[in-house]
């Protein structure tokens, strides 16, 4: 009777593993690498906001904020852990 009732487990314990390696996993390798790129920014990246809006970093402010060049004499100011997306025409080599 005991066996039985460990047998009934492993489906569940199976879900668990399939669900970490194709979800957990690629999720937290994601937001690594987006912490470790926001980290770097510097003045005169091109990024992409979380809206959408194409632009130049201007300066950094307190680790925190970055001034973002959208058009000529338009600065906004984004937090840079939520509010950019991406860098483009990154030149550093991604890691495999």
């Amino acid at each position: 009777m005991q066996n039985s009732g460990i047998g009934q487990f492993i489906p569940l314990i199976l879900i668990f593993v399939i669900f970490y390696f194709f979800l957990i996993r690629p999720q937290q390798k994601k937001v690594k690498e987006h912490k470790a790129m926001v980290e770097n920014l510097k003045r005169g990246d091109d990024v992409i906001t979380s809206a959408g809006i194409v632009g130049k970093i201007e300066r950094i402010i307190d680790n925190e904020k970055a001034e973002v060049l959208i058009a000529e004499n338009v600065k906004v100011e984004v937090i840079k852990a939520t509010g950019i997306q991406s860098l483009i025409n990154n030149s550093e080599v991604k890691k495999k």
